[in-house]
């Protein structure tokens, strides 16, 4: 059987992120003998775009904060001040190699607004285009509770749909993810049956807002688009190096056969949902089961305000969201002719078309 680390080793463009407790410990040496590795991946014509965590927490220690704030604005001012001295960090790690990086800045706004995804989108590559190696954190000094990514690891697997990249790394503390009986994990072919079970949440330790959760939460994200990722030991030495040469280090996510177009998954995921709809169990058979679109007769209940060509999640009649995707009406005109069949909709819309709610080129099931 042929391994699946071999396809490592044609990946051309990488997302590697960096934790934040990575970077507390070791704030100077760690980027720097990170960027020795980085260069050496780009020696090999790779494109590299790092995320990396770690203002907040830099931003502590300068402020001499007791422990880790509590309330957002506490977060913004760490955030602020610490978002300097990590970038004046991973300047100097790659000044040593003249090579030049760029700050980006990214909230949750950004990535669901479809424009401004876009727009992203082209400064990344332009950045790329010119060698240099960009650096992206959440904004965290303006970001509210509605628009935070929550953690950079979640961001990361947006930015691999946004830079189309083929590879996801995510350097953490630890050796991997590792299964019920303790045993590091090489190799998850199915994230629900084997990873997402064992997971454990953030460890709480004031340093970052991760956790082994969010790290196969932003693996399920990314390998949705036919991207691997590879949860790895971020102090390990030239570990870079070892992935793309498909040594046995970390877990490696394989992509399963269902794949998502980049617009499709940046609906699913990148899009923050303006409103909710419940169906009825009909309607969930035919949006899961027969691939149809959503029509206003299986809907049961709306919440929220939103917009026609807003993202919105569609959950079934047990609460459970299963789907996201773009409606075809304001939720003012969709409260009056939801429930209903097609020919009163007609009279009360003056033969309005078409009648989806959700076309079903604009749905996603999750």
């Amino acid at each position: 059987m042929t391994d699946p680390r071999l396809c490592l080793r044609e990946a051309k463009r990488l997302v590697i992120k960096i934790g934040s407790r990575l970077i507390a410990e070791s704030p100077v040496g760690r980027p720097a003998a990170l960027a020795d590795q980085i260069v050496a991946l780009r020696a090999q014509g790779r494109e590299v775009v790092v995320v990396s965590s770690g203002a907040i927490a830099l931003g502590i220690r300068r402020l001499r904060l007791p422990a880790r704030p509590a309330e957002l604005p506490g977060l913004q001012a760490a955030a602020a001040v610490g978002q300097s001295r990590l970038m004046a960090n991973w300047e100097a790690a790659f000044a040593v190699h003249d090579v030049a990086i760029g700050q980006v800045l990214l909230t949750h706004d950004d990535m669901g607004d479809r424009r401004r995804f876009l727009s992203a989108r082209h400064t990344l590559r332009a950045l790329l285009d010119h060698g240099v190696v960009p650096i992206i954190n959440e904004n965290d000094t303006v970001a509210t509770e509605e628009i935070k990514f929550g953690d950079n690891d979640q961001l990361a697997a947006l930015v691999c749909n946004l830079v189309s990249a083929d590879l996801l790394v995510i350097l953490t503390d630890v050796e991997g993810v590792r299964g019920a009986d303790g045993v590091r994990m090489p190799i998850v072919h199915d994230i629900e049956r084997q990873a997402a079970p064992v997971a454990g949440g953030s460890r709480g330790d004031g340093v970052g807002s991760g956790g082994m959760a969010s790290k196969v939460a932003s693996a399920r994200i990314v390998t949705r688009t036919g991207v691997p990722a590879v949860v790895a030991p971020g102090r390990q030495a030239d570990v870079l190096p070892q992935l793309v040469a498909a040594a046995d280090v970390g877990t490696l996510f394989v992509p399963g056969g269902d794949v998502l177009s980049s617009r499709k998954h940046w609906i699913a995921y990148g899009a923050k949902p303006a409103g909710q709809l419940t169906i009825d169990e009909g309607a969930v058979r035919a949006l899961v089961e027969q691939h149809r679109s959503l029509l206003p007769a299986g809907i049961l209940a709306i919440a929220g305000e939103f917009e026609v060509g807003d993202t919105v999640s569609v959950h079934g009649p047990d609460g459970r969201e299963l789907a996201r995707g773009l409606c075809g009406f304001a939720h003012a005109e969709l409260g009056k002719i939801r429930g209903q069949q097609t020919a009163a909709i007609e009279s009360l819309l003056g033969g309005k078309s078409p009648l989806e709610v959700i076309h079903r080129d604009d749905l996603v099931i999750l």
